[in-house]
């Protein structure tokens, strides 16, 4: 599984990514996390509000901080 987090390094954009990690601790899977905070890349997702979410390839979400029960979903979608 390939997750990226979306963002230039804002506080929303950290708490995202330390979520997802406890999340896929938690659920005992294996997955590439990246962060991607370059403007350009993040563009190319078409994402304009950061924190942004992609898992394999699709854009979950944007603009906000999701609670870990919302990441384990999105990531649960994609398993």
């Amino acid at each position: 599984m390939d997750i990226k987090v979306l963002g230039t390094g804002c506080k929303k954009c950290i708490a995202l990514y330390n979520l997802i990690n406890e999340a896929i601790t938690e659920l005992g899977i294996q997955a590439n996390v990246e962060k991607v905070e370059e403007i350009t890349k993040i563009v190319q997702y078409g994402v304009m509000l950061t924190p942004g979410l992609v898992i394999n390839g699709k854009v979950k979400m944007s603009g906000k901080v999701l609670s870990k029960a919302d990441v384990k979903k999105y990531i649960q979608e994609e398993m």
